[in-house]
């Protein structure tokens, strides 16, 4: 197996733990807890009480890529690595009757979480495939939008991936997503598979992430907001991402060993404080 198709294992595997987890006890501790600093940032109440609660409990984004989006009804909208569907539901609500969401993602239960919160939102016009981000089971040139939250940083192999978001979009098509860049990072965050599972080590500059859209094809790419996370907010996200006292790390996902001392893994995550942020990324495909 390679290096690339072992991440991508270890990811899913930690992800579909947490799903399936009760809320309040299990591997990486629970999907309520997972992913506490940053989920939800940027949603509405209004727009969580319309969501079914699985939904919202299974939510581990750094933001909202929906909040004042230029979707209009009528379009088709991909959610890449649409997780439980918290933002593939409010697409296809934004969306109307007469346009589509469509959500991609490569876990098992997470698909099964999202098809029982599409039936219990009654929506009709959403559609939840399995595959891989870095090779979309999507028609070239069909979609209006792509969106995603938290995901791309998870991806071994992103150029993949923004080649695939310039080929799905249509001539004039967006793209909308958050996700975590980080600055300067020690190799030892880098390697450890915790982190990695927690969006950080896999991580790549902002810079690196706005060159690699462009060379995809993509234009007019831009940061359009940054929340820096200081020490506090990376502790609570990292400790979120851990076993209970007690319990065997199941967080695997990097590459390499996880570092056993919990207290040393938190001060390595201090010294990184103000090198990771959450960004929200737009670009374009020329045409339209």
């Amino acid at each position: 197996m390679s290096q690339e198709e072992t991440i991508r294992r270890n990811v899913s595997e930690v992800y579909a733990r947490a799903v399936d987890a009760p809320a309040d006890t299990g591997c990486c501790a629970g999907p309520v807890q997972k992913g506490v600093a940053v989920k939800l940032a940027g949603y509405t109440p209004e727009e969580l009480a319309a969501l079914p609660s699985a939904a919202v409990v299974n939510s581990f984004g750094c933001g909202n890529p929906l909040a004042f989006a230029e979707v209009r009804e009528g379009d088709v909208v991909l959610d890449l690595g649409s997780g439980a569907g918290i933002d593939l539901l409010l697409a296809a609500k934004k969306v109307g009757p007469t346009g589509r969401a469509i959500g991609v993602d490569m876990t098992d239960p997470m698909i099964a979480q999202a098809r029982r919160n599409v039936a219990a939102a009654g929506l009709t016009n959403v559609e939840v495939r399995q595959g891989l981000i870095e090779r979309l089971p999507v028609e070239s040139e069909s979609v209006d939008w792509v969106i995603s939250n938290c995901v791309i940083n998870l991806s071994p192999e992103k150029p993949k991936v923004f080649a695939e978001i310039a080929r799905v979009l249509k001539p004039g098509g967006r793209l909308r997503v958050s996700d975590i860049v980080a600055q300067d990072l020690p190799d030892e965050v880098r390697r450890d598979p915790q982190l990695y599972s927690s969006c950080i080590a896999g991580a790549i500059s902002e810079e690196a992430y706005l060159a690699g859209l462009r060379q995809a094809g993509l234009v007019d790419v831009q940061v359009r907001e940054r929340l820096v996370y200081d020490a506090a907010q990376l502790r609570q996200f990292v400790e979120s991402e851990l076993p209970a006292a007690g319990q065997t790390s199941c967080c695997g996902g990097g590459g390499g060993d996880p570092i056993a001392d919990r207290s040393a893994l938190l001060r390595l995550v201090d010294a990184v404080a103000g090198k990771i942020w959450s960004a929200l990324i737009y670009a374009r495909k020329h045409g339209g």
